[in-house]
């Protein structure tokens, strides 16, 4: 597979946000997960060919006289797929198929409405424990990281109003986030379809969507160290674009797929993607685990891709993220769908040769060091759990906490991922958005949780009566009281608004952890 840079001599293709007059609002999307990612063209030309196929055949019959074909439809469990139950949202209540465990906790016994994890959100949770300073690496950790962390843990702020707007410029849904590293007024975001969105929320209808840079979904993006006006973006296209925000133009660094669609098994997508600054490296990571570097500062690729994960006795697995540790230049941390979470070091790497393995019992949707010590890992995974390690040095076969949350659904979402607070001194905080939904004044709401990391206590549920939808997409901003939220609005046939919010906290009201 070769890398090229291939600059695009047509113009930036900048099409201008249009608000919608009408909404309709459902659960169900109307393509899978796989499907997504891959060219459209030929599956777009199979379903109109099914669709044209059966109006003239109805067509046909209305013709020849013959009478209307009655189907009756039973009634079926959408969990198991037997007939004489039923399972799923009613309103805001999810009812459980009686033949499966509770759907929160996966546990049997009970009901998710009444799933202990549910009613306190902290429960089993053992707090951080004391760490033993006898070890000589845990005297370095006090001495040398552990300073970084202020004893006494500050209130929290939670943006919890939506202050700015409620606004759509999307086609597609909203896929990822980030904002802007020094003008903070500034936030992008990527989508299904391939565009990237620069909005300045502080004067909300000032808006941008570029839809020449992807040909589908945007999975990362990344500023450049060097220039805050560049932005680096993996998609499901195979390529890695770099693009010139302040004109729309876009190069093209890395292209696994030169030879355009050979098919579902040959199709290679990029997903996890982060900068390690410090050794100037842009690193991606593509479905058949492989890791591509790039230097950032001549956008040249280097070296060979490399096996960074594989299911066992079988083929690579897809890598969703990588995370650079913000301390210590040499560590990486990647994560993917062959349920680990691996840590490496960069001066070695090598199929097979991680540092640690981080097992989980499903797909891991996302890994990160903690943004300041570099100390802690979070990990977000589609068995309902969100795990911490507290110390990096320590025994990591097992998390220092489990903490249960309902974001065990993507097959029509963007992936739920834990993030942590960037702003918390404490490294405690993290936001995620939440799946299972719950009544508000007679609304089903699914609100974003702020999770205290350290005792897994609910800090606060943040929600707002315009955001009916699922909110899995959301990002704290790195120097104000901000949160960005992406969630998805469709309709079953045709796709319609996705919705960027973005919260302020509410002047002189804090919460404290």
């Amino acid at each position: 597979m070769g890398l090229t840079r291939n600059r695009r001599k047509t113009d930036p293709e900048i099409v201008i946000a249009r608000d919608t007059d009408s909404e309709l609002s459902s659960e169900e999307e109307e393509e899978e997960e796989e499907e997504e990612n891959y060219p459209l063209s030929e599956l777009e030309e199979e379903d109109e060919a099914v669709k044209n196929g059966g109006r003239i055949e109805l067509e046909k019959n209305k013709a020849k006289g013959k009478a209307p074909i009655t189907v009756k439809l039973k009634k079926v469990c959408k969990v198991c797929k037997q007939p004489g139950h039923e399972a799923g949202f009613k309103g805001a209540t999810y009812i459980d198929c009686p033949m499966k465990p509770c759907f929160l906790c996966k546990m049997p016994g009970h009901t998710t409405m009444s799933c202990p994890h549910r009613v306190v959100t902290d429960h089993g949770i053992l707090p951080t424990s004391h760490r033993n300073t006898k070890n000589p690496i845990d005297f370095v950790f006090k001495r040398q990281l552990q300073s970084r962390i202020p004893p006494i843990k500050p209130p929290y702020v939670i943006p919890d109003q939506v202050h700015c707007a409620v606004i759509r410029y999307h086609s597609r849904r909203v896929t990822c986030l980030e904002f802007h590293p020094t003008r903070n007024n500034i936030l992008l975001s990527g989508d299904k379809k391939g565009q990237i969105g620069v909005w300045d929320f502080a004067k909300v209808y000032e808006k941008s969507v570029y839809g020449n840079i992807h040909s589908v979904q945007v999975n990362n993006m990344r500023f450049s160290p060097t220039n805050d006006d560049m932005v680096y973006s993996a998609s499901s296209d195979g390529t890695i674009g770099y693009t010139d925000l302040e004109t729309g133009t876009s190069s093209t660094l890395l292209n696994l797929n030169p030879d355009g669609w050979q098919g579902p098994s040959s199709w290679k997508m990029l997903y996890g993607m982060d900068i390690n600054s410090e050794k100037g490296v842009v690193l991606a990571g593509d479905n058949f685990g492989f890791l591509h570097m790039i230097d950032h500062r001549s956008n040249n690729g280097m070296g060979e891709p490399i096996l960074i994960h594989k299911l066992r006795n079988k083929h690579g697995s897809k890598v969703v993220g990588l995370d650079c540790n913000p301390v210590q230049p040499e560590l990486l941390l990647s994560c993917g769908n062959d349920h680990f979470a691996r840590i490496w070091d960069m001066r070695k790497l090598q199929p097979g040769a991680s540092l640690n393995d981080l097992a989980h019992k499903r797909v891991v949707n996302s890994a990160y060091f903690s943004p300041s010590s570099g100390t802690k890992i979070l990990t977000t995974s589609q068995d309902n759990r969100i795990r911490i390690w507290d110390s990096i040095f320590g025994n990591l076969d097992l998390p220092s906490r489990e903490i249960v949350h309902s974001h065990d659904f993507n097959r029509h979402l963007t992936p739920f991922k834990a993030e942590w607070d960037p702003k918390d001194t404490s490294e405690s905080l993290i936001v995620v958005g939440r799946y299972i939904s719950e009544n508000y004044n007679g609304a089903a709401l699914h609100p974003i949780d702020f999770i205290d990391s350290s005792n897994g206590q609910l800090v606060a549920e943040v929600m707002d009566p315009n955001i009916t939808t699922i909110t899995p997409v959301n990002k704290l901003h790195p120097r104000d009281d901000v949160l960005a939220s992406g969630s998805s609005r469709f309709e079953s046939l045709y796709p319609i608004d996705i919705r960027v919010a973005v919260h302020l906290a509410a002047t002189g009201e804090n919460r404290d952890g």
